[in-house]
């Protein structure tokens, strides 16, 4: 692979897009969590805990931190009694939108494939 300025680059070292993008949303809860503040624009941490059935709040915690890290969650603190933190997506995060919401048609497809599939098997 070439550069813009004619040198060489060594493409192994270069992170595969896929794995890439896959460690940015991967994991259990990541794109609940995405997909959640895409459907309700702004969401409280007890808001975001309701929404997401048996996370920890260790769990929680961690996988928000995460997502802002990697600038996919804008995390917006209110200095007031008691403490107010808002939560909503970045640019960055709205851009996964699309494809999240592809992957939830197409879950949604199989999880009924499944289902018919059980049903004409008990029949």
């Amino acid at each position: 692979m070439i550069n813009k300025d004619k040198t060489d680059v060594n493409v192994q070292f270069l992170p595969c897009p896929v794995d890439y993008a896959f460690k940015r949303i991967g994991g259990k809860y990541k794109g609940m969590i995405l997909w959640h503040l895409s459907i309700q624009n702004i969401l409280r941490y007890g808001e975001l805990k309701k929404t997401i059935p048996n996370i920890t709040t260790k769990m929680l915690t961690q996988t928000l931190r995460e997502l802002e890290e990697d600038k996919l969650v804008n995390r917006k603190v209110f200095h007031q009694v008691p403490p107010k933190v808002e939560y909503s997506l970045t640019e960055t995060g709205n851009e996964l939108i699309p494809f999240i919401e592809y992957l939830h048609h197409w879950g949604k497809k199989q999880i009924e494939n499944e289902l018919f599939e059980m049903k004409r098997y008990k029949n």
